[in-house]
């Protein structure tokens, strides 16, 4: 662990170049919400601060005994960022030694968020989701979108990546990496015609953006998976009653704060019910299933530990 005069500092470059695989990444949360299980590892549910200009402050709080870190992180999400040319989310991760307190790194926030969340979306496609997945659909095309597309690309069959988002940029983004993949991407004009063929669905919708709801579940076919990153913002939410079966990220959290993700009757369990075996994923190849959550401190966690631990490594 450092001392107070220097504390590292790992960027994003610093990050991306460690080369964490999608499998390294799915086996570190898992083994967060094990040890979580054991009462070796916790997390606080998250405080969020909304001052009503649209900005989103968010901090999130895990710690565990072995390895014995603690780690914070916090975010800002604010609309207005797109106009001074900077991401719309920022944010930092800050590690200590769960036992001394004393400050072990910091990272950046923004890979830390990329990476955690679609590894958490591909905890819970792994149980959710057909095997034989072979096209996913993005609604929004923002860095969620590529970092889910490099997971799924990962632990899917997929041929197809179907893409629906605001900014010609984003967009061109998402479908070059599909190209980079060996797969053939292909520009929607709307959700409907992105959803509709799709084994897999990832909406990121940013929560800034909708005025009005305007995905409906009743558009996913048969066997379809829905990753919902976006706090369900953009979705109908009677709509979720066509679905049979919805987990959230943890119930624990969700039973804390006032605005729900999901009607509770149709929420089944929490992603460490999944990994724990306390529920199937789906019963049958023509369920429709959804993963939506908020983001788990657990996974901040992992996912930066495992980081700090292979920089350390490597020197």
């Amino acid at each position: 662990m450092s001392d107070n005069k220097q504390i590292p500092y790992l960027s994003e470059t610093d990050l991306a170049a460690l080369g964490l695989t999608t499998r390294d990444v799915i086996d570190c949360i898992e083994a967060a919400i094990v040890g979580c299980d054991r009462g070796t590892v916790w997390s606080a549910p998250k405080a969020v601060i909304q001052p009503g200009d649209g900005r989103y402050m968010m901090a999130a709080l895990a710690a565990a005994d072995d390895p014995p870190y603690l780690a914070v992180k916090t975010v800002v999400l604010n609309p207005r960022n797109s106009e001074r040319g900077l991401p719309q989310i920022n944010g930092l991760v800050t590690m200590l030694d769960s036992e001394t307190g004393l400050p072990a790194a910091i990272l950046d926030g923004n890979w830390i968020t990329a990476v955690r969340t679609a590894g958490l979306s591909a905890v819970a496609a792994r149980r959710m989701a057909r095997e034989d997945s072979s096209v996913a659909a993005f609604i929004g095309s923002g860095v969620q979108a590529s970092s889910h597309l490099t997971a799924f690309a990962d632990l899917f069959p997929l041929r197809e990546v179907r893409v629906f988002g605001r900014g010609r940029a984003n967009i061109d983004s998402v479908c070059e990496l599909a190209e980079n993949l060996g797969l053939t991407p292909v520009r929607c004009n709307d959700a409907v015609e992105a959803m509709q063929p799709a084994d897999l669905v990832v909406t990121s919708v940013t929560h800034t953006a909708v005025t009005e709801p305007f995905l409906d579940a009743g558009d996913l076919k048969p066997g379809a998976f829905a990753a919902i990153v976006d706090l369900a913002a953009p979705w109908i939410r009677d709509s979720f009653a066509l679905l049979d079966r919805i987990a959230i990220d943890d119930l624990e959290q969700e039973a804390s704060l006032p605005n729900k993700l999901a009607p509770a009757e149709y929420v089944s369990g929490d992603l460490s019910g999944l990994v724990l075996g306390k529920f199937s994923g789906r019963d049958d190849t023509e369920q429709r299933t959804a993963f939506i959550f908020r983001g788990h401190a657990l996974g901040d966690l992992a996912l930066a530990g495992l980081a700090f631990d292979k920089s350390r490594a490597a020197g």
